[in-house]
């Protein structure tokens, strides 16, 4: 069965930091694209960052995140990062991944805070 479990999240003052893990189970991760998507309360989802199958050698991001954010994978442990700098309060969101496109079913995401 495929899987994708987010973690990681958590409260946060703006300026901190925080990383993200994306692990999956039930098939070879690297062989897909994989981004970070976020979605606020009453918001649709947003994509952030998504980085390229096999090595990851190529990296894309929203103007959003861009300069903040970074994604990386790990293909040994099956999973995907986002190491999140600088945060906002405009964050504040339910993180989730998935590959690109949206091809697994989404997992319950990890919500993270950014208090002011």
């Amino acid at each position: 069965q495929v899987q994708l479990v987010e973690s990681g999240g958590g409260l946060v003052q703006a300026g901190g930091s925080l990383r993200l893990s994306c692990a999956a189970s039930g098939r070879t991760f690297s062989r897909y694209a994989v981004g970070w998507f976020r979605q606020a309360p009453g918001k649709e989802r947003e994509f952030l960052a998504a980085v390229s199958r096999g090595g990851g050698g190529s990296q894309y991001y929203a103007d959003s995140v861009k300069g903040r954010f970074t994604i990386s994978r790990d293909n040994a442990k099956n999973t995907v990062y986002l190491q999140m700098n600088s945060l906002k309060s405009e964050d504040t969101a339910v993180y989730y991944c998935n590959t690109v496109p949206s091809g697994w079913a989404w997992g319950q995401g990890t919500q993270v805070t950014v208090s002011s």
